[in-house]
């Protein structure tokens, strides 16, 4: 339990940003993934137009340099989807080039200049078996009676340190069981240091996007992300970063949910990076508010929140590492 000035305020603003649950998560691993060729995800030669429900080894190779460049698609599945199509669009305006949503020779050009390999080797280490690994029940009243929320195997663990979907993963290693250390699989090259403080962020509804700039205004790093909804949309304003809580417990409260089951009880819910607000919550100076991480990276960008901002953890914890108390927030449609 967090015992600091504010500690109150912060139970409150947590309570607010339940997401989808368990189910929503284990139903956005269902989808069979495309199938890939390593050598052409890592090929900088190739420049296929390729656009929505487009899928395979071009996509992958283009989430992935997104991701590079600090454009962030959410969870990186080898999927032309929705999450893309904003990434692609927003990169294109940040870099002057038509805005169609598309991948094509010229949104290629820019992002093959990054000539290193989009796939890599990585061996399983010691951390990625370590566990406590937990069937997470999908009743928040069960999730209180657990002593942490974390990873249901080491797979999902892998699949967040390399922003990857477990299918992709599955699908970049059908020969693994991911459960043995030393083990070497391939996965996306996307481990990089964080791209340095921020002078503010901006908060799209609209686009359904975070997007950190420097002091001169460029964009240091754009998120795609879940934003309010229709019983709690996001509040349209000026803002400023309050606090940065890294593996916060959620307090929560059913009277304060418009969708609670009835038989709810108050309940404190362990930290973890399956918690209902991730790894990480960077309140807001607006009441109740906050940006955050989630335990279902799948359904970010694809789900509603109760009036919050979620991000998937590693880019919430990115962006924690780029803000501070006072950092200004603009909330816009």
């Amino acid at each position: 339990m967090f015992a600091r000035p504010g500690y109150s305020l912060f139970l409150l603003s947590v309570v607010l940003c339940l997401p989808g649950g368990a189910q929503a998560r284990k139903a956005s691993r269902l989808k069979a993934p495309p199938t890939f060729e390593a050598d052409r995800v890592n090929d900088p030669t190739q420049s296929p137009t390729i656009g929505k429900n487009a899928r395979g080894s071009a996509v992958l190779r283009a989430q992935i340099l997104l991701d590079r460049a600090r454009y962030s698609c959410g969870e990186i599945d080898g999927d032309y989807g929705t999450n893309l199509e904003k990434t692609v669009a927003a990169y294109q305006r940040d870099h002057n080039l038509p805005v169609n949503s598309v991948v094509g020779p010229e949104t290629w050009a820019l992002l093959n200049a990054d000539q290193a390999p989009a796939l890599i080797a990585y061996t399983i280490a010691p951390e990625d078996m370590a566990g406590p690994f937990v069937k997470l029940p999908a009743d928040l009243m069960e999730q209180a009676k657990l002593p942490s929320l974390g990873y249901e195997s080491p797979l999902e663990g892998l699949g967040e340190k390399f922003h990857a979907s477990p299918s992709l993963l599955k699908a970049l290693n059908p020969g693994s069981g991911f459960d043995k250390e030393g083990e070497t699989l391939l996965a996306p090259n996307v481990i990089l240091a964080p791209p340095g403080p921020a002078a503010s962020v901006v908060v799209s509804k609209s686009d359904s996007s975070v997007t950190a700039l420097d002091a001169d205004g460029k964009v240091l790093s754009y998120y795609v992300a879940t934003i309010g909804s229709e019983h709690d949309p996001l509040p349209i304003g000026d803002e400023k970063i309050k606090d940065v809580l890294h593996n916060p417990v959620f307090h929560y409260d059913p009277q304060l949910f418009w969708n609670a089951n009835p038989s709810d009880q108050k309940a404190e819910i362990k930290s973890g990076p399956r918690n209902p607000v991730g790894v990480v919550w960077m309140g807001l100076t607006k009441e109740h508010y906050g940006i955050h991480g989630t335990p279902a990276p799948g359904r970010v960008g694809h789900a509603e929140s109760h009036g919050c901002i979620r991000l998937t953890n590693w880019d919430a914890s990115e962006l924690a590492t780029m803000v501070k108390p006072r950092t200004p927030v603009k909330l816009e449609e």
